[in-house]
This record gives C-alpha cells, sequence and structure tokens, in this order.
C-alpha cells in the first residue's frame, strides 16, 4: 500500500501540471503514454519489438497521434493495414491475417483512446478534469460499494471480485461527484444531458475495466506492466479512460 500510495503521488505531480498546462507538453506526453500502451500490448502477445510489424505499428501510431486536418489520419491507420497485410506474403504467413487483426485493433484501442484524450483536453480543462473526477469516481463507488453490499458477481471469470451492486454504485458515485463538479465550476451547456451522459459513460469506463481484465486473463499476465510500482502499466491505470475519452469527445464535436 505505501508504495501505491508513493508512486500515486509522484505521478500525479508529474502528470496534473501537464495536464493543467496543455499544449505541446501535453502532446508529448500522450505520445508517450500512447507508445508505452502499444508496447505492452505487443509484449503481452509475445511479439518482438524489433520486427518489422512492430517498427510499422508504432510509426503509425505516432502519425496517428498527430492532430491532423481533413482526417488524414484516418488514411495512414489504412496504409499502415495495407502494409501489415503485405507483410503477411512476404513473411510466408509467419506474421499471419490473425497478427494483423491484433495489430489493428491494437492500434484502435490505444490510439483512437489517447487521440481522443488530446483534444478532450485541447476541447478545454473542465472536460479532461470531468473525466477524470467520473472514473475516480465510478472505480472508487465500485470498489466500497461491492465490498460492502456486494452479493452478485458481475462478470465472474473475467473479474471475479466484480459485482452488480458495485456496479450500480460506480454510477451513482459518479452522478453525484460529476454533479457537484458541476455546481462548483459549470462547464456543461444542458445538465440534464450531463447526467445522461455521465451514467453513459460510468458504464462504459467500467466495460474498458473489464476489457482490460479480459485481456490480461488471455495472455496470462497478472498486470499490463510494470512502469508503475504498485499499480501496474499505463493501459491498468487508462483502461477506462480509453474507453469513454472518444465517447466524450464525439459528446462533445455534437454538442
Amino acid at each position: 500500500m505505501k508504495q501505491r500510495i508513493v508512486t500515486a503521488i509522484i505521478a500525479a505531480s508529474v502528470f496534473l501540471p501537464i495536464v493543467i498546462y496543455g499544449g505541446w507538453p501535453f502532446l508529448v506526453l500522450t505520445y508517450i503514454l500512447a507508445t508505452v500502451g502499444l508496447f505492452e500490448l505487443i509484449r503481452m502477445k509475445k511479439m518482438s519489438l524489433f520486427s518489422f510489424s512492430s517498427i510499422v505499428s508504432f510509426l503509425v501510431l505516432w502519425l496517428f497521434l498527430y492532430p491532423y486536418e481533413h482526417m488524414i489520419n484516418i488514411w495512414i491507420l489504412i496504409i499502415g493495414l495495407f502494409l501489415l497485410l503485405i507483410y503477411t506474403v512476404i513473411s510466408k504467413n509467419a506474421f499471419t491475417f490473425d497478427d494483423v487483426g491484433f495489430m489493428i485493433a491494437s492500434l484502435l484501442y490505444v490510439g483512437v483512446g489517447f487521440y481522443s484524450f488530446f483534444h478532450v483536453r485541447e476541447a478545454g480543462l473542465s472536460y479532461i478534469f470531468y473525466a477524470l473526477f467520473l472514473i475516480w469516481a465510478t472505480d472508487s463507488g465500485a470498489y466500497f460499494i461491492g465490498r460492502a453490499l456486494g452479493k452478485r458477481k458481475l462478470w465472474e471469470h473475467i473479474s471475479p471480485n466484480k459485482t452488480v451492486e458495485g456496479a450500480v454504485g460506480g454510477i451513482l458515485c459518479a452522478l453525484f461527484v460529476v454533479s457537484v463538479y458541476e455546481w462548483l465550476s459549470p462547464f456543461a451547456p444542458s445538465f440534464p444531458m450531463l447526467l445522461i451522459a455521465t451514467v453513459i459513460l460510468s458504464v462504459f469506463g467500467q466495460l474498458g475495466d473489464l476489457v482490460e481484465s479480459a485481456f490480461k486473463r488471455h495472455y496470462g499476465v497478472k498486470d499490463s506492466g510494470a512502469i508503475l510500482p504498485g499499480h501496474g502499466g499505463i493501459l491498468d491505470r487508462f483502461d477506462s479512460l480509453l474507453f469513454i475519452l472518444p465517447i466524450l469527445y464525439l459528446f462533445y464535436l455534437i454538442v
């Protein structure tokens, strides 16, 4: 527990000032986090980091993350797909179609999540703090209410400790914390829409956590990485955010 607290304090002291400042330092932070996230996925799959497919995937990720105009990054992803498909031929199927699917899914999972991370911050500091408070409240509420009242297992084979009662408690806690945040620092154009978005995002945040648990269980690892002592890897800490940030960014564009 002491190690977790120390790591959290050090990480927050680095992370929060960059989030608040925004701009190019935040873009650099986004690149670093996304790169480590893709590295963790490739390592879980036990693929070589120095293979042609991994090098192409990292290059595609870095090009994809840049805030282009006119959706150029989508074409970068498509070109990356073609290169990976061509590599199945060059490697005589040592690199398979299934491997291509894994790489593209990993690029979309990490790339779209962290691409949205940067753009939600560019939309305004209030939005990124909304996302952080929402996930913190959801996770805390699900944990404590699940421990106190949880009886029915949510997805026992993926995450044995999560319960239906905890999941509902996480949503309720998120609604409470977000309501207080909106009262103290109004930013949403419509309070009812904010509450609806919070329920949707809280559900997706918990699903993102379960997806990461499913990854780790499938590949037989306890944590996605060890870059954060006591907390695991980047994907262990950002699993929920990677699911909610694209939806939050979409909400922002629509509203």
